[in-house]
């Protein structure tokens, strides 16, 4: 079989492109506008991606088979303002088509947040749905969770798989066997602690079904009393994420890149609360642990929240060289 060949559009810190070569693919072009995650990709890789997208012409990119990108979420996600094709990161959308239209790829593998297809009452996801059709492509998409992919974490993505002749068959995706917190953890580490009086455990907490999620306490920070109802109180403590606490025994909830200073809190064995390690947050994304990390630590942690389940893009990269390349 002839080298398949694939380019990383918005590529991030290389989630995308990791997965993709596990399959045997090849990168031949990289962008991303942030200088951060530029540095980042090169310091892994070995070549610096392109910048601003909209600068980049057609005639820039080589030939390939398969266009990648997990294109700009915060327009589309529920942790945002939610603008859409309003924000000007929205119509980036538009600039993956260019590069379609002109290159013609074999596929088009697209990522984005879960609330895409709930976005503008499901017209966001209509529109790019009819723009890849009118382009002559057959589309497919699934709302995928990490925690089927061999990753503690509930983080559910919408992904998108175009191809001019074929359907793409998500139920061959392979899933794995769901994976618990406590078995990511580092061993040893300067390890940050909440004291006794810094939290509030709930008794018998009960680990979600279908997410995995075991939410067992709270930080004890100051309540909201503006806009509240009498008697609920104490639940404004519980509604903001950075003040919950989840057990090692259940699954993370999803890692926001808003968080740059990694306000995830964690109840150990021993009923102790810590808080989250970088290291552990790369581990339950799925990325290797060589993965060279050179920006700051609150940088860090927003590259790692914009990122992707790296195992969940190996998966479909393997069933994306099995359904368009060997079958």
């Amino acid at each position: 079989m002839s080298e398949i060949k694939f380019i990383d559009l918005f590529c991030g810190i290389g989630g995308v492109r990791i997965g993709m070569e596990s399959a045997g693919f090849k990168c031949v072009f990289s962008c991303d506008i942030s200088p951060e995650c530029q540095k980042t990709y090169s310091e892994n890789f070995g070549e610096m991606p392109k910048g601003d997208i909209k600068q980049i012409s057609e005639d820039e990119i080589p030939e390939f088979d398969i266009l990648c990108a997990g294109f700009p979420c915060q327009p589309f996600s529920i942790s945002g303002k939610q603008k859409g094709f309003e924000d000007d990161r929205g119509t980036l959308f538009f600039e993956i088509c260019r590069f379609i239209e002109a290159k013609q790829p074999k596929i088009v593998f697209l990522e984005n947040v879960k609330h895409l297809v709930h976005h503008d009452k499901g017209r966001t996801l209509t529109v790019i749905l009819n723009k890849l059709n009118e382009l002559g492509y057959k589309t497919e998409w699934k709302v995928l969770n990490a925690l089927d992919y061999g990753v503690p974490q509930n983080r559910e993505r919408i992904i998108i798989v175009a191809n001019k002749l074929k359907i793409f068959d998500f139920s061959k995706v392979d899933r794995s066997k769901h994976k618990i917190l406590n078995d990511f953890l580092d061993k040893t580490g300067d390890f940050e602690f909440l004291t006794p009086e810094e939290y509030t455990l709930i008794p018998n907490p009960k680990t979600q079904k279908l997410s995995g999620l075991c939410f067992a306490g709270y930080r004890n920070k100051s309540i909201r009393k503006v806009g509240v109802r009498p008697g609920t109180e104490h639940l404004s403590r519980v509604h903001k994420q950075p003040n919950r606490i989840y057990s090692v025994f259940g699954t993370h909830p999803t890692l926001p890149s808003q968080e740059t200073s990694g306000r995830y809190w964690i109840l150990l064995a021993d009923n102790k609360v810590r808080k989250l390690t970088l290291n552990e947050c790369y581990r339950i994304m799925g990325f290797p642990e060589n993965f060279k990390r050179p920006s700051s630590v609150g940088e860090q942690y927003r590259q790692i929240g914009n990122s992707v389940c790296v195992p969940m893009i190996s998966a479909i990269a393997k069933e994306l060289k099995n359904q368009y390349f060997e079958e």
